[in-house]
């Protein structure tokens, strides 16, 4: 689980950019850090160490959901669960629960799990380039386990 760990803290790191004042994300949810979402609110601020601090314990307890949900990753390379771990941050594990991803990565179908990251590139029923761009990213990470 470390090496998996490791690759999905890069991952977080490379897709969410970091920003130490909360701010209004894209639907309008405020944000802090690498992306956190969870007891956010205007005016709040952040040094970099409580940023850093932050990602890898919430991205801790998503990698352990991912794994939860999805338990053929524990057999397969890192860079598997760190694409799922990535997509289910950004999405949140309910929905990654749901996933065409989950079911088919624990099917052993990795063409169609893989493909199945693309379906995950709107908010509020609009393509999101940013979105678009960072699951193309994922699924070749995912991809890039080789099977």
């Amino acid at each position: 689980m470390k090496a998996a760990l490791e690759l999905l803290v890069s991952l977080i790191m490379r897709f969410e950019g970091c920003r130490l004042k909360a701010y209004r994300d894209v639907r309008g949810i405020w944000t802090i850090g690498w992306g956190e979402t969870a007891g956010v609110k205007e005016g709040m601020v952040w040094t970099q160490a409580q940023a850093d601090a932050v990602l890898r314990m919430r991205v801790s307890q998503f990698l352990l959901g991912v794994y939860k949900r999805a338990p053929m990753l524990w057999l397969e390379p890192p860079e598997r669960a760190a694409a799922c771990g990535s997509l289910a941050y950004n999405i949140g594990l309910g929905a990654f629960n749901a996933s065409t991803v989950k079911r088919k990565t624990n099917s052993g179908e990795w063409e169609l799990a893989a493909n199945a990251f693309l379906l995950w590139n709107k908010s509020g029923g609009r393509v999101v380039n940013g979105l678009t761009l960072r699951r193309r990213r994922e699924r070749g990470f995912y991809l890039s386990a080789g099977g």
